[in-house]
């Protein structure tokens, strides 16, 4: 059950394309059987109601641009340093460590999305030892989307918390 939630939450927080938009309906009916619909209907229905461009132009603007939704999860804890490029490292050696190849697509580590669907797909276990090593990251980015009534305040860290206190896991071995 929980592993749905965290693909549905990994989906709906990337940057949208058409891949996305053809997935919406799959992803609604999967997280209804989850119990999770209430959560995902309000980024449901944004993503359903502008052009893709549009969207796009949205999503950089809110999380590439803004610091208060940053979806990198080290950033909220040890910012631009050098101290953040030893966790990301070892980030990548968790993800090397679970014997599955991932694919980073040019992202950090750390991307909500990604910890996301590696905890959903890949190892959960390991995956949500890197969601409670990082429960105040999701706790700043839940507040700040709420404050900002962003659509995704749902379907991002107060859904993820919840199932992650639930399925409680050691940290893996690099958390903070």
């Amino acid at each position: 059950m929980s592993g749905v939630i965290f693909q549905a939450a990994a989906l709906l927080l990337g940057y949208p394309d058409e891949n996305l938009l053809a997935r919406l309906d799959l992803i609604e009916e999967a997280s209804a059987e989850a119990g999770a619909a209430q959560r995902f209907a309000p980024v449901l229905a944004h993503l359903r109601s502008m052009p893709i461009m549009e969207l796009q132009s949205w999503h950089v603007q809110e999380f590439d641009l803004s610091r208060r939704h940053a979806l990198h999860l080290t950033y909220w804890t040890d910012g631009d340093t050098r101290r953040r490029g030893e966790v990301l490292a070892s980030i990548k050696q968790t993800y090397r460590d679970s014997g599955l190849v991932v694919d980073l697509d040019g992202e950090l580590p750390d991307y909500l999305p990604m910890v996301l669907e590696f905890a959903a797909t890949g190892s959960p276990r390991l995956g949500i030892g890197i969601l409670n090593a990082y429960r105040a990251s999701l706790e700043l980015l839940r507040i700040g989307l709420t404050e900002d009534k962003l659509p995704m305040q749902g379907s991002s860290p107060p859904c993820v918390t919840r199932w992650a206190a639930r399925r409680r896991r050691p940290a893996p071995r690099y958390a903070t």
